[in-house]
């Protein structure tokens, strides 16, 4: 029965990815970015419920920009979830942008793709979200720099919050987290961790009792009087206090 259960989910999921890459291919050209993005928070929300995925919001999202969003990372369905909730522009390892189908809709979705193991472009990569959030754009980023296990956050990495403390902008830390739909208790089918393949990794979410997609949006903030250094660790503090919430 969950065998079944999860072969139906996952042919609505192709469905739904097939009908994205054509909305991608033949009507995004002729959209304005509000209405891409538009799309995009539609898309994802519809490709959650395909998934058994219910998603619930706690906080308030950003209404508009600039803001940089702060999130703890655990599974290939954070950037949808998030998208879901309110669309952004993610920072992504360049590797995605060449990924089959994925590297697709993440590019038609805005995302900024950077070469972590360059400092040079890591440098280019801060000034591009500079200009971003001086444009009035939401991004996200998830610090960690990938994903963890679910039961402790990992440390976060200061390089990228710089574009934030140049353009003077504020950080909205935000806490993910994934429950059982019944019981409330955290579920780590969706986890995305080590050696796991995303295969594995999706085949075992979809085969999993129904699931609620948690996204608590803090109080927004900025560095104030505070290093990069320093307000990361506050950060950290904030967002593991939010996922717990």
């Amino acid at each position: 029965m969950r065998s079944l259960r999860a072969c139906w989910r996952l042919l609505r999921m192709l469905a739904h990815i097939a009908k994205g890459l054509g909305i991608v291919a033949l009507r995004f050209p002729a959209l304005s970015p509000d209405r891409q993005h538009a799309h995009v928070q539609a898309w994802s929300l519809q490709l959650l419920a395909h998934a058994g995925i219910r998603l619930r919001i706690l906080g308030a999202p950003p209404v508009t920009g600039p803001v940089m969003l702060v999130a703890n990372h655990l599974s290939w369905l954070d950037i949808p979830v998030m998208h879901a909730a309110r669309h952004c522009r993610f920072v992504s390892k360049s590797d995605v942008q060449g990924w089959p189908i994925i590297g697709a809709l993440a590019t038609a979705a805005g995302t900024l793709y950077i070469e972590r193991s360059s400092r040079r472009d890591a440098l280019r990569m801060v000034r591009t979200m500079q200009e971003a959030l001086e444009r009035g754009e939401v991004l996200a980023v998830f610090p960690e720099g990938t994903t963890g296990d679910g039961r402790a956050m990992l440390p976060f990495h200061a390089n990228l919050l710089q574009a934030a403390v140049l353009a003077r902008a504020p950080v909205q830390p935000v806490g993910l987290r994934f429950a059982d739909q019944a019981t409330g208790a955290t579920s780590f089918a969706p986890s995305y961790i080590g050696d796991e393949t995303l295969v594995g990794s999706i085949w075992r979410t979809l085969c999993a009792p129904p699931i609620e997609a948690i996204v608590h949006y803090g109080e927004p903030e900025r560095a104030g009087d505070r290093d990069r250094r320093a307000w990361t660790q506050h950060l950290h503090a904030t967002v593991d206090q939010l996922r717990k919430a």
